[in-house]
């Protein structure tokens, strides 16, 4: 079984930093780059779920016409 391979270029601070990873996590440099990879894929997932549920919420609320009070009142000056 043979898989497809594509070559990049990093900057070097960054394989620095990947190496350094790499040596602390006792893994090779494909496995934490999957790793890596997954875990941006889960974070996504749960962003984006988030967000849904909050524009459900925005979709279906009510304009009550209450404005910003918070700007009506001079919190800087204490008595």
């Amino acid at each position: 079984m043979t898989s497809d391979t594509v070559t990049i270029e990093l900057p070097r601070p960054l394989y620095a930093r990947l190496e350094t990873l790499t040596q602390e996590a006792q893994t090779d440099l494909m496995a934490l780059l999957s790793r890596l990879a997954a875990s941006a894929v889960k974070s996504r997932a749960r962003t984006r779920s988030s967000t849904r549920a909050f524009q459900r919420i925005l979709d279906r609320a009510t304009d009550l016409g209450v404005t910003d009070l918070a700007k009506q009142h001079d919190h800087s000056s204490r008595a």
